[in-house]
């Protein structure tokens, strides 16, 4: 069974950085598609960013974009998220899913899900 393990979630000032990371096991890394989303409590699910299968493509929303970079190690079985310029907006639990055979712009179902790591951003 596919398993999910994010870290590298904190608190920070805005304009600050953060790197999450997305440990995966049980499956073949390079064959899911890769993303991150987000959750603020009783507010819905929303989509960060997508990687695809082999790294050479991504997808951000337009509220991340020029400040986050998603990108993987398929050697490493590692997903990453990089969040620059951080905002007080940002703030929320940030999951990493993985997808078999679905990627696109916006997705919001995957296959597996981590558990979630809390990003605050404040001062």
């Amino acid at each position: 069974q596919v398993k999910l393990v994010e870290s590298g979630g904190g608190l920070v000032q805005p304009g600050g950085s953060l790197r999450l990371s997305c440990v995966f096991s049980g499956g073949s890394f390079s064959s899911y598609a890769m993303g991150w989303l987000r959750q603020v409590p009783g507010k819905e699910r929303e989509f960060v960013a997508a990687i695809s299968w082999g790294g050479d493509d991504a997808y951000y929303d337009d509220s991340v974009k020029g400040r986050f970079s998603i990108s993987r190690d398929n050697v490493k079985n590692t997903a990453y998220l990089q969040m620059n310029n951080l905002k007080p907006e940002d703030t929320a639990v940030y999951y990493c899913a993985a997808n078999r055979l679905s990627y696109g712009n916006g997705l919001l179902e995957f296959d597996f899900w981590g558990q979630g790591t809390q990003v605050t951003v404040s001062s």
